[in-house]
């Protein structure tokens, strides 16, 4: 599944990322990687999610939301 089409409350792990070279990496910086989790906390509009990854909060658009592909996760203790 897309993550632009997580739930709220929902957390997901992040499978892959099919963004430009440098938004990707982008990402990774910030500590978006392969098997990261990721918990919605709150959804503005049509595919923009508040995200927590890695105890930081950071607001993601469609254009990267629809882009990342991630699983659910089996109730990861945080």
């Amino acid at each position: 599944m897309k993550l632009k089409d997580a739930k709220v409350g929902q957390t997901c792990i992040v499978e892959d990322i099919h963004l430009p070279f440098q938004m990707e990496r982008r990402l990774e910086a910030l500590g978006m990687t392969n098997q990261t989790p990721v918990s919605v906390l709150n959804r503005k509009g049509k595919g923009i999610l508040i995200i927590k990854l890695r105890g930081t909060r950071f607001a993601l658009g469609y254009n990267i939301t629809k882009n990342i592909d991630v699983r659910e996760a089996e109730s990861i203790e945080q």
